[in-house]
């Protein structure tokens, strides 16, 4: 896989995980905050993997994810907020994501099935491949279901 890709599916996550803790306020969401401090190049422009960042969060603000209303420099989203496509996508129950048998309440188990909740975890055990995997599944508009018109 391609390294930038990789770093994409995470920048994504991360960047979904931030909005949505947030939710509904409107954020300053800063790419140090999701992938630490990046030095800027020998002419002080940021460096690539900060640009590749904020790439990605421009490419989910243009594809309907996220809205903000100005860019901070080159260092934040400024005033970013979920789209209801994104949130309605991020609270949604992943088939199959709680082991059957569990003895949980309703409200447990729909939490713990949410996607974002499947990411939140991904991101904490840094494990690549399943951040992939969610952050395609959240660009999916359909997950089988065929009452769902997200």
């Amino acid at each position: 896989m391609d390294l930038q890709i990789d770093d994409f599916y995470k920048d994504i996550a991360a960047g979904l995980l931030m909005l949505y803790q947030a939710f509904p306020r409107k954020i300053a969401l800063y790419v140090e905050d999701l992938i630490g401090r990046e030095e800027p190049d020998e002419f002080g422009l940021p460096s690539q993997r900060h640009q590749s960042c904020l790439g990605a969060l421009l490419w989910l603000a243009d594809e309907g994810y996220l809205r903000f209303e100005t860019t901070i420099r080159y260092e934040a989203l400024d005033q970013a907020v979920l789209s209801e496509k994104a949130f309605m996508r991020l609270t949604r129950i992943i088939p199959h994501a709680v082991r059957a048998g569990e003895e949980l309440p309703p409200s447990v188990r729909r939490e713990q099935a949410s996607l974002i909740n499947q990411l939140r975890e991904a991101l904490a055990s840094r494990h690549s491949d399943r951040i992939a995997r969610l952050t395609r599944l959240f660009f999916e508009s359909d997950l089988g279901r065929p009452n769902d018109t997200v």
